[in-house]
């Protein structure tokens, strides 16, 4: 089995900045492409921003566009969630996952099949 644990989520002003990481262990050589999705209070979990297997590609939300990057390295089995000019609506539970049987990203929470446990992200106003 995969399992995945994101570390880095916290509190920070609005206009701040946090890095998330989510580091994979166990049969680490089964994850392909990657991805972080939110889900903030009283609404459900939507996708965030992804990475191919390789790094090369990645798609994001219109929301985050210009203000997180995501990254990987495959060497240590760690991807990361940069975001920063962090907004009161980023607030949320930041969730990594990962695709056991593709290379591309994608935004679909059902091509996804290991999910971290979440890390809280609160932009304060």
């Amino acid at each position: 089995q995969v399992q995945l644990v994101e570390s880095g989520g916290g509190l920070v002003q609005a206009g701040g900045s946090l890095r998330l990481s989510c580091a994979a262990s166990g049969r680490a050589f089964n994850i392909y492409a990657m991805g972080w999705f939110r889900q903030a209070p009283g609404k459900e979990r939507e996708f965030v921003i992804a990475i191919s297997w390789g790094g090369a590609r990645t798609v994001d939300a219109d929301s985050v566009k210009g203000r997180f990057t995501i990254s990987r390295d495959n060497a240590k089995n760690t991807m990361y969630l940069q975001m920063n000019n962090l907004k009161p609506e980023d607030t949320a539970i930041y969730y990594c996952a990962a695709r056991s049987d593709g290379t591309q990203p994608s935004t679909r929470e059902s091509e996804y099949a290991y999910w971290g446990q979440g890390t809280q992200v609160t932009v304060a106003s």
